[in-house]
């Protein structure tokens, strides 16, 4: 029996972002080398870019339809998209177009399934960015319409409850949004802030959205409040505490 595994990422088209990718998806390939890797982005836009600047990589349709030409039957879908929103959703529902076709198919969960991954994310994410006096930790997620953006709020909480009161989680798509962060930071007495993204790369949000020059950026706003800023321009899909997380979800989903 040929045994496949399928690192799913949403994608980057930032040169040198996808190091993180490349990282979570070396940490996987440890955790099961008896499957063959393959790799797919679920961002058709990610990915029809890169395929007309000749670094193609391919949507979870031509990964699977390529697992099954080579003769695999046995696949493991292990994403690493940190929310169970829409692109999981979407991940889910092509896999589910494979079942017949592979004599075992399975999927495995993102970063942020349980209690317990919330839990644990906050307490890598504090590892990372130790905290210091008279200084706030603003974290950037991407943020959804989807009802899992709950995430986001949730994450804050779980700050607040391990006695994090200088946390700071925003979204750039979703609630709660940079101004509602910026009312909470005037009420913390905190001059200075490190400003990263809670995302898996540090693509083209982190770049732009929040380090970016332009005055609508993160940076920007927060400068023009007065406040001394600091970005971090590391994606958390390059820390082993994250790699972790993903490589227990795929052994109990899919390997236990």
């Amino acid at each position: 029996m040929k045994k496949a595994l399928l690192a799913v990422s949403f994608g980057t088209s930032v040169p040198g972002a996808d190091a993180a990718i490349i990282s979570a998806e070396a940490s996987l390939r440890e955790a099961c080398p008896d499957r063959d890797p393959f790799r797919a982005f679920t961002s058709r836009i990610i990915c029809r870019k890169l395929r007309e600047e000749g670094r193609p990589v391919p949507t979870p349709e031509e990964a699977l339809e390529q697992i099954l030409e080579d003769g695999y039957t046995d696949v493991v879908i292990q994403p690493t998209h940190l929310i169970p929103g829409r692109e999981y959703e979407k991940l889910c529902s092509i896999a589910a177009g494979y079942e017949d076709k592979f004599e075992k198919l399975s999927v495995s969960t993102p970063l942020i399934s349980s209690p317990d991954d919330l839990k644990a994310a906050a307490e890598v994410v504090i590892s990372h960015y130790p905290p210091q006096e008279g200084k706030a930790l603003v974290l950037m997620g991407h943020g959804t319409g989807h009802i899992a953006n709950m995430v986001y709020p949730a994450l804050q909480t779980a700050f607040r409850l391990m006695g994090q009161e200088n946390v700071f989680v925003g979204t750039v798509e979703g609630w709660p949004e940079i101004e509602e962060i910026i009312e909470q930071l005037g009420k913390s007495g905190c001059r200075n802030v490190d400003l990263a993204p809670f995302m898996l790369v540090a693509g083209d949000h982190a770049v732009n959205d929040m380090a970016g020059d332009e005055p609508d950026s993160w940076k920007s706003m927060l400068e023009r409040e007065g406040y001394t800023v600091h970005c971090s321009m590391e994606g958390i899909g390059g820390w082993k505490e994250i790699h972790d997380i993903f490589r227990r979800h795929l052994l109990e989903d899919c390997l236990d």
